[in-house]
């Protein structure tokens, strides 16, 4: 057997270790089915995929069976999968001026078939928000070597008793914010904002926003010795731009700062101690920097409380690209994109084991020797698309010496019945008893 398979299979037996037994067996089948690729051969379907490694019908039905109703979560199987990376210790976090950015990133599975689906997500090819199971994302960014890597630290699914977009935000960054360290920085594209940083008590953030977004400073301007004191700071316009045909000039900049990267010069604008236009007396206050690169034909507008440079500050933002991988290797690495299951939380379950899987793979594909394709493939990269070909050639590893811990669960189980009889009522024995009249129907006895 291939020394790579040996790898990938300790790696998911000490994730499921903790996992109740029976339970941890079967969640081994379904992330083999995931990281072999099976489900891009089943068109998403999770019982042929498993049938498709040569398991045994009843083992494939405890496999399903531990999907949707095992005990156990996709928090608990992260925070081994943490221990496990940290055990290895090759995955080494980024750090920028004393700060590790943890990035946050919100992706939908599409269902556009689920019948009653009641949470959507904004297709950007479409143009419109289309019916799927959004997943939150926050992962710290990290690197192996010189490939950058996210590592997973929460996956947050969206309210059903609140399942709108904006909700599912709010409770994405609060969550963020709760299992993020003192020294680590909440990464943000422009679809979360600062106030709802701020709501959610990030005290560390570096947030994208948008061209026309303006600040006030946080400090008043001095008395003039006539008229009505001012109660607010001045209006801060980082970008020029035109409302309505009239054009509105860039507040100019407190601080310019510029560096050299290679041949091109870097320029970047800072305006220091700024509040939201509304804020409230006493709010806490933060930086934008406008960075200007000689490629871009726009600048880069971001807001930030770390006093920290503005390189820093662009290192930071730069390092939220790698939560994209975690998507990227679920869904169309490991054909996961697209899902036939339809129990509530089983819709849920399984987008949570597909990032997870996503997140092995490449973590395994970065830490190993990349293997060629073909003999067309002379350099070839270490890439999780490699690493799943490698996989997808070889059977589920029935020899491999599992844990003791690991094991099919020893219950009786004889006396009930297996198969689609297994969740039917039966009819109780013995004639129906007669149904006993009503007022209206009760006969007198004179009649």
């Amino acid at each position: 057997m291939h020394e790579t398979v040996y790898r990938v299979m300790g790696l998911l037996c000490a994730v499921v270790a903790r996992v109740p037994i029976g339970t941890n067996l079967g969640l081994v089948c379904l992330l083999w089915v995931l990281v072999s690729g099976r489900l891009l051969t089943t068109r998403g379907a999770v019982i042929p995929g498993l049938s498709a490694l040569g398991l045994p019908p009843p083992v494939v039905r405890r496999a399903w069976a531990a999907l949707g109703q095992g005990s156990w979560t996709s928090a608990a199987l992260l925070a081994d999968w943490q221990v496990v990376v940290a055990r290895e210790g090759r995955w080494q976090a980024h750090t920028y001026e004393g700060y590790r950015p943890v990035a946050v990133d919100v992706t939908g599975f599409w269902r556009p078939r689920l019948a009653d689906c009641p949470t959507v997500h904004y297709d950007g090819v479409a143009g419109k928000a289309r019916p799927a199971i959004p997943v939150g994302i926050v992962a710290r960014v990290g690197s192996v070597g010189s490939q950058r890597l996210g590592l997973p630290l929460a996956l947050v699914r969206a309210d059903p008793a609140e399942p709108s977009p904006a909700a599912h935000n709010r409770a994405l960054v609060r969550e963020a914010v709760a299992v993020a360290g003192a020294d680590d920085a909440v990464v943000v594209d422009g679809g979360f904002g600062v106030r709802l940083l701020q709501e959610a008590g990030a005290t560390a953030f570096v947030a994208r926003v948008a061209k026309n977004f303006t600040a006030r400073r946080a400090q008043p301007p001095a008395y003039p010795g006539r008229g009505r004191p001012a109660t607010r700071g001045e209006l801060v316009r980082p970008l020029a731009r035109t409302y309505r045909g009239r054009a509105l000039p860039a507040t100019p900049p407190d601080r310019v700062t510029t560096w050299q990267e290679g041949e091109a010069v870097l320029r970047a604008d800072q305006w220091d101690a700024l509040v939201l236009p509304d804020a409230a007396p006493g709010s806490p206050p933060f930086q934008v920097v406008a960075l200007q690169h000689p490629r871009h034909p726009e600048p880069l507008l971001l807001a930030s409380p770390l006093a920290v440079s503005p390189r820093a500050l662009r290192d930071l933002y730069a390092d939220r690209w790698p939560v994209e991988q975690l998507p990227l290797a679920a869904k169309q690495m490991l054909g996961a994109g697209r899902q036939f299951v339809s129990a509530p939380e089983t819709c849920q379950r399984l987008p949570e084991l597909a990032l997870l899987a996503g997140s092995i793979l490449t973590y395994v594909a970065a830490t190993q020797p990349a293997v060629p394709t073909g003999f067309w493939d002379r350099r070839p990269q270490p890439t999780p698309g490699r690493l799943r070909r490698v996989l997808a050639q070889a059977r589920f590893p029935m020899d491999f010496p599992f844990p003791a811990r690991i094991r099919k669960k020893a219950a009786v189980s004889d006396h009930l019945p297996k198969g689609s009889w297994g969740p039917r009522r039966r009819r109780q024995a013995g004639p129906m008893p007669a149904p006993t009249p009503g007022p209206s129907q009760a006969v007198s006895p004179a009649a």
